[in-house]
């Protein structure tokens, strides 16, 4: 019969579990097996909930976070953002910003979340052509009318998705 190691507890473990548990280590024991989803904006925290995973909706692609996901930091682009839990996805358009993977918490940072549900294709067709109406004389003046355009595809990419469901 093999036997399995037990590992000893440290002191720096002992403490912040049994003499000084902090809200911080009792979150982290209520999180086991789950991922917790922080979106902010400038005006409010948009949304604040517990899932399964997280698809964040990067600017090189789509980022998949499970439970114990590696911390990162990284750059948003604008379209879906999903958190899957018991009671089903919930969906959000979020505009380019950044986001952090740290302790089965994931933050993003975005300058606009709203449900998704809320994103047509006659908004996703007006910020396109509001994207297309602005001057690109200046290097400066490009960059914001590629982020436009980046934002109003995101929304045509939320819209047609919607448009499906």
């Amino acid at each position: 019969m093999a036997s399995t190691p037990v590992t000893e507890p440290t002191v720096q473990s002992a403490i912040e579990n049994t003499l000084m548990p902090s809200i911080v280590t009792e979150q982290a024991a209520r999180l086991k097996g789950q991922v917790r989803l922080v979106v902010v904006t400038p005006e409010k925290a948009a949304f604040d909930g517990v899932g399964e995973f997280v698809v964040l909706p990067m600017f090189d692609g789509e980022l998949g976070v499970l439970p114990g996901r590696s911390p990162l930091i990284g750059r948003l682009g604008a379209g879906e953002l999903r958190v899957r839990a018991a009671a089903g996805t919930t969906r959000f358009y979020v505009e380019p910003g950044f986001a952090q993977v740290r302790d089965n918490v994931v933050t993003v940072l975005t300058a606009k979340a709203v449900k998704a549900e809320t994103v047509t294709a006659d908004a996703a067709a007006q910020a396109a052509a509001t994207a297309d109406a602005l001057p690109s004389g200046s290097a400066v003046e490009r960059v914001n009318k590629d982020r436009a355009r980046e934002r109003a595809q995101g929304m045509k990419k939320v819209a047609a998705k919607n448009a499906a469901v």
